[in-house]
């Protein structure tokens, strides 16, 4: 017959193996006597009192979530969706557990809510090009509400914006038109370029006749060198003009020195 002795300190046994608890070193307990709070177990092994003592197991860890897209108008009423990741952690276990009935649940909708209302009130521009103040913005606002749940948030990252096929194709033409115009001007300034350097090369040959004419007997070398074919350049006679006064001269001086002899 067992013993009164044994039976109770198999009972003991039984309550006391009832109340370990494990905790890993990234979690926190928050225990619950007679249903009032009562502490934070840390990390290890701990033991609460069965049937009395009720421990919440809380992750310290940093949690990455997703933000579900969410159909979001612009302030310039374009239709797009909006999606983002969220980075936060729990700062004070207690919190977590007394102040919101789901901590996770909770931080999901409002960044949704916060997500919509940020994007609405920007132009499609801004979202595109001001990401950083977007995301800062957001992580602002998120970070101020879920405080009093003892939840950190540490950063918020727009990570897609799908806008509509007839916006994309609006976009593109205005990108190309873009290119289009820095081509043209670039164009433009070389033009003006080779316009100024012909100018001042014109200068140039103006004070001196005879590099102006030296320049005219160069072009007529190269095209008889590049193109095997005859040429009907015309000449003007300004460049002819001292040849004919040199051969008159010639001939006048052989007239004299005729008559002379």
């Amino acid at each position: 017959m067992i013993s009164f002795p044994l039976i109770a300190g198999g009972v003991l046994l039984l309550i006391a193996i009832a109340g370990v608890r494990i905790l890993n070193e990234y979690e926190r307990g928050v225990v619950f006597r007679l249903g009032r709070y009562a502490g934070i177990k840390e990390a290890g092994l701990r033991w609460i009192i069965p049937g009395v003592d009720r421990m919440v197991k809380i992750s310290l860890r940093e949690i990455v979530m997703d933000v579900p897209a969410q159909e979001v108008i612009t302030r310039d009423n374009v239709s797009i969706k909006v999606n983002a990741v969220l980075y936060f952690r729990v700062l004070h276990p207690e919190k977590s557990v007394i102040q919101v009935e789901n901590y996770l649940y909770g931080t999901s909708q409002l960044s949704q809510t916060t997500l919509r209302s940020v994007c609405g009130q920007a132009e499609l521009d801004e979202l595109l090009a001001e990401r950083e103040q977007i995301n800062r913005k957001l992580q602002e606002i998120i970070d101020h509400q879920t405080e009093p749940w003892g939840v950190k948030v540490r950063n918020v990252e727009l990570k897609q914006i799908d806008l509509p096929e007839e916006m994309r194709r609006a976009m593109a033409k205005q990108a190309e038109a873009e290119r289009e115009k820095r081509s043209k001007l670039i164009h433009a300034e070389g033009e003006f370029a080779a316009a100024q350097r012909l100018a001042d090369a014109s200068h140039i040959l103006s004070l001196e006749p005879a590099a102006l004419q030296l320049r005219y007997l160069q072009t007529l070398t190269e095209i008889a060198t590049e193109r095997n074919s005859t040429i009907l350049f015309p000449l003007p006679m300004d460049l002819l003009k001292p040849l004919y006064m040199a051969a008159e001269r010639l001939s006048k001086s052989a007239e004299r020195t005729g008559s002379s002899s």
